[in-house]
């Protein structure tokens, strides 16, 4: 019996040694072939651009350059939107590229609570980066990767310098914005009052309103009526601009008031061609 357990024991080392001989020649011989790796041309990330603001001079060469460099780097990109501002459809639209489990999201940042929640909450626990571009919010408020776009505290500065370079260091201003108070708006009028407060003899006017026409119309002629001796106004937020001005001209020649405004908005352009306005703040979108 012992003799038997001996030759068994034989016979299995050298079944042992013969597989790994095999399985060695098999690894080491030079015509075994790797399982084909596959190339990084043929993986494309999937990202979504996503704006309030779509059909705009501004977004459409944001969307422009953004789908040029997606196509360089091999990355698959579509343009979401909404329009008019339509900010119930815009946070849909976030949602749902979220719940696609989508690789990054582009938007333009939206200080509100639901936007934070979003991209601070529910992109977070999906390990989906968000980058805001155009308008920012704060990086401790939202948890966005990063945000690629002017620096709006000291667009506010310039614009503000153009004015004083104009009009002089005596005068009222009206400064116009929507009324609610994103980060981008409020860190361009900081940039404005920081320049405004050094002279004393400028006084400054502030024209809160929503972004509805009606509202634009009438919060126009409430300033008018109370402050007859206003000189300039800079609007902010460059969707006002076209129906602030068409009140204004309704009542007076635009031509005597200084107007500025910041950013290429539906009608900007086509305003200071035809003189109705007299500076315009343009980032650099593509």
């Amino acid at each position: 019996m012992r003799g038997i357990g001996i030759l068994m024991l034989t016979a299995i080392f050298f079944s042992l040694c013969y597989l790994t001989f095999v399985s060695a020649d098999k690894v080491f011989r030079n015509d075994w072939q790797l399982p084909t790796a596959i190339e990084q041309s043929q993986f494309q990330y999937r990202l979504v651009l996503i704006t309030r603001d779509m059909e705009t001079p501004f977004w459409n060469k944001v969307g422009k350059g953004a789908m040029e460099e997606a196509g360089r780097l091999g990355a698959s990109l579509e343009i979401w939107g909404s329009y008019d501002g339509n900010q119930e459809d815009f946070l849909k639209k976030i949602d749902i590229a979220l719940h696609s489990k989508v690789d990054g999201i582009i938007v333009q940042g939206l200080d509100t609570e639901e936007f934070k929640s979003l991209t601070k909450v529910k992109a977070s626990s999906y390990g989906i980066p968000i980058i805001t571009v155009a308008n920012d919010v704060p990086i401790e408020e939202s948890l966005r990767r990063t945000y690629v776009g002017s620096n709006q505290y000291r667009a506010g500065k310039l614009i503000a310098k153009q004015l004083l370079d104009d009009m002089g260091d005596v005068g009222t201003v009206v400064l116009m914005y929507n009324n609610g108070k994103e980060y981008f708006q409020m860190q361009r009028l900081q940039g404005i009052e920081s320049i405004l407060h050094l002279y004393p003899n400028i006084q400054i006017v502030y024209g809160e309103t929503e972004a509805t026409r009606e509202e634009i119309i009438s919060n126009t002629k409430e300033i008018l009526n109370k402050n007859p001796e206003v000189d300039a106004f800079i609007a902010v937020d460059a969707n006002i601009t076209g129906t602030m001005i068409q009140e204004i001209n309704k009542r007076f020649q635009v031509e005597p008031y200084y107007i500025y405004t910041l950013d290429d908005g539906p009608d900007s352009l086509s305003l200071l061609t035809e003189g109705k306005l007299d500076g315009l703040l343009q980032q650099s979108p593509k």
